[in-house]
């Protein structure tokens, strides 16, 4: 059986204030395989982001289960959580100013963060990082002599720094030109391959119809899945696709243990509902959701 990477199980997260409570999750339930390159999609608000932070050991659960890599994010003590979030798991951000310390060249921002161990061995595995993110002749610079799609390879190379199990990367490709947002792709891409577990929080359209998996969420909870098509899963690197344009991937709605499903706002608005109700049978082996006569 494949290991479980990440397994959310009614996963809830109620924020509150003196006057109101907001429920940022509502149930989400979501298994991530250890290999997988995943992104998750959603508007604002939809909990995406909160989703991430959970993860990532920045914010608790208020119900629900969350375990990643086998560690149990609701029983973590502080002390543990620490060590979690040094050891498990790497963050790259949108704004990548949270990684990067601007007195630094590149080499001691990568090395920075490395558990002990001797010089030696750190500056051999950060010359191997800026290798992997195609910066091995900027080690010397300083933050303010790269520009900003380079700062954002520099961020990957310092979250992979101490060898997570997951790499969690939260629009990082939001600030970039095209370009520098394929480049970047490019390096999860052959990450990936090499066996990291890595999940993206995306907008960029081109990005999420690259990966083979995505899950929308809407609402706190996933409301439907996409995989990449079978034509295009060696295409990747293809410089003549419109990835923003081209339907690259299936995609299917998402039943959850309560045996609902989240209907696509579209399709209500075409269905031309009068409340919010509807009529459910089954026909020729289809479910079929209609306006009520």
């Amino acid at each position: 059986m494949p290991e479980e990477m990440i397994k959310a199980d009614g996963l809830v997260k109620i924020y509150k204030t003196k006057q109101t409570e907001v429920l940022a999750l509502q149930g989400l339930d979501l298994t991530v395989e250890a290999g997988e390159l995943t992104a998750i999609i959603g508007n604002s608000g939809s909990g995406k982001s909160t989703f991430l932070n959970m993860i990532g050991g920045l914010d608790r659960p208020s119900a629900g289960s969350l375990s990643v890599g086998g560690k149990n994010l609701f029983t973590m003590t502080e002390k543990e959580l620490v060590l979690y979030k040094r050891e498990t798991v790497g963050f790259v951000w949108q704004n990548n100013g949270r990684n990067l310390l601007p007195y630094l060249t590149v080499l001691e921002n990568i090395m920075l963060p490395m558990s002990l161990s001797d010089t030696k061995k750190k500056r051999e595995k950060a010359l191997g990082l800026l290798e992997t993110v195609g910066l091995s002749a900027r080690r010397r610079s300083k933050m303010n002599m790269l520009s900003g799609g380079e700062q954002q390879r520099v961020a990957i190379a310092i979250a992979l720094a101490n060898s997570p199990r997951l790499l969690l990367a939260d629009e990082p490709t939001g600030s970039v030109d095209v370009k520098t947002a394929n480049y970047i792709f490019d390096i999860f891409s052959e990450l990936n391959k090499n066996g990291q577990t890595i999940l993206i929080v995306t907008h960029d359209v081109a990005l999420s119809r690259k990966v083979k998996r995505v899950v929308a969420i809407r609402d706190g909870k996933i409301s439907s899945e996409r995989v990449l098509k079978e034509a295009y899963a060696d295409r990747i690197q293809e410089s003549g696709i419109d990835w923003r344009q081209e339907e690259t991937q299936d995609e299917y709605a998402i039943v959850d243990r309560a045996g609902r499903v989240q209907i696509p706002a579209d399709l209500l608005e075409e269905l031309g509902l009068k409340d919010n109700k509807v009529s459910i049978g089954l026909h020729d082996g289809k479910v079929v959701i209609s306006r009520p006569e």
